[in-house]
């Protein structure tokens, strides 16, 4: 009876707020009230025959699969969410999308042939500062809803990078330049690896990735994202 007293005191005090609206979050809404999420574009795939992900990488790299759960453009509110989460330490928004994406994909029974969940690397500088990796969450909700493991510390990211800030270009999420290392390529040999990443807009930091674990011998790709920008 005290705690529950002292909960809502709380609430009173410190309400929790929509993200994206910042309107008052009832009790049994999470992240973004219902109305925002509602409102938020979902783009999620149930087949691959009009696949924009699948078309960007043709010719590129080899996918098995792929999708995202929703668009993301410039002033959109998708790309609010994906700011709190990867500048403002929100690390529920990983877990809020996962959970999501995690319905959906096992309502369609996407996915069910990878082997393991591999997350697009922060450079160790970058994730020292940052003091974590915005995709963590957002992986071990696709590992409990896929069942299949999430594999850190294998592909690691080897040149840092500049600072991206809230006044750059949308279109600065992905560096071109990026540089990747395997470091185990056996653990992957014959296997599908569920690649993830936050925005998807050029497909250059994806590709850089799955050039990368192309080095192990006879392996599947398949790609994840929580947005595709537009």
């Amino acid at each position: 009876m005290k705690i529950q007293i002292i909960e809502d005191l709380f609430q009173i005090f410190f309400p929790k707020l929509c993200l994206i609206c910042d309107d008052q979050l009832y009790e049994n809404e999470i992240i973004a009230c219902l109305i925002c999420r509602h409102d938020l574009p979902v783009l999620f795939y149930n087949d691959a025959s009009d696949n924009e992900i699948l078309r960007k990488f043709n010719g590129r790299i080899p996918l098995e699969e792929a999708n995202t759960l929703l668009s993301f453009t410039k002033e959109g509110k998708t790309k609010k969410l994906i700011h709190e989460l990867k500048y403002n330490g929100n690390e529920n928004i990983g877990t809020f999308l996962g959970n999501w994406i995690g319905e959906l994909l096992f309502e369609n029974k996407q996915f069910t042939e990878v082997d393991f969940i591999v997350l697009v690397p922060l450079h160790p500088k970058k994730l020292k500062k940052r003091g974590y990796n915005q995709l963590t969450k957002f992986g071990e909700r696709l590992s409990f809803y896929l069942k299949k493991p999430l594999k850190q510390n294998i592909l690691l990211k080897i040149d840092a990078t500049k600072t991206q800030t809230l006044k750059q270009r949308f279109e600065r999420f992905e560096n071109n330049e990026s540089k990747f290392s395997l470091l185990n390529t056996t653990l992957f040999s014959n296997k599908h690896i569920l690649l993830i990443d936050d925005v998807l807009t050029t497909g250059a930091t994806l590709e850089a990735c799955s050039k990368e674990l192309l080095k192990a011998p006879n392996i599947k790709i398949s790609i994840l994202t929580m947005s595709l920008a537009s």
